[in-house]
């Protein structure tokens, strides 16, 4: 899947919207509070600390709002990293996203995470790693069964992709990450528990089934577009 997919079959349903891009260490005071406010707007028990160092990783911010009401947020940004044994790889790094009940399922999530991809201008690559930490099954749902994904129901990584499934963690800030499961292992406090009911298929529960919510565990997923480097 490719992150410019289908955007413009949304841009009717956002064209009401507001949006910006900021740097995140340069997001104003009251930028970062609506920030918070959809994070708890979105979780229960939502782990201000979790957000905090989200804010301190990763580069940029993308708000959108609606007549001065916050209508969602994303972070993330797009890096060339030196991967194990793939060097300047263009790397999407997908960080947490929330949106108001009153503008969901209109394709704001995958506009506000492809606004952090494209802040930057970077020289064109053939191939790009986009990247994601799901703190909830359904959240796997926006990579769908693409033919790379990673983790996959029943299938173990093999050393290389353990290999790069660890860098990716670590520059998440995860280093204590199992590359069996490809789980991103919590501080111990939960991240939060969504305020939605969603319905989950089987295999995204499978995968899903060595995280631990209650410690703040997450499950790191990816995939190659247009496809993946050979031998992968």
């Amino acid at each position: 899947m490719a992150w410019d997919d289908d955007r413009d079959r949304f841009q009717r349903d956002l064209a009401s919207l507001n949006f910006k891009v900021v740097e995140t260490d340069k997001a104003s005071s009251e930028d970062i509070q609506k920030v918070f406010g959809l994070f708890e707007m979105n979780y229960r028990q939502a782990n201000r600390a979790y957000l905090e160092k989200a804010l301190e990783t990763l580069r940029y911010l993308a708000l959108a709002e609606h007549e001065g009401t916050a209508a969602g947020f994303a972070l993330g940004e797009c890096r060339v990293m030196d991967l194990p044994r793939l060097p300047a790889e263009v790397v999407n790094l997908a960080g947490i996203c929330c949106i108001a009940p009153q503008f969901r399922r209109r394709g704001l999530f995958r506009e506000l995470e492809y606004l952090t991809f494209a802040a930057v201008e970077l020289p064109e690559h053939t191939r790009r790693l986009t990247c994601g930490r799901m703190a909830h099954p359904a959240s796997l749902r926006g990579f769908g069964r693409h033919p790379t994904l990673l983790p996959k129901p029943g299938v173990r990584p093999t050393p290389w992709q353990q290999e790069v499934g660890r860098a990716i963690a670590a520059a998440y800030g995860n280093h204590a990450f199992d590359p069996e499961t490809f789980v991103c292992i919590g501080s111990g406090q939960a991240i939060g528990y969504p305020i939605i009911e969603f319905e989950v298929e089987p295999w995204e529960w499978e995968v899903f089934e060595q995280v631990n919510r209650d410690r703040g565990d997450s499950l790191l997923a990816m995939i190659w577009t247009p496809n993946a480097p050979p031998g992968w």
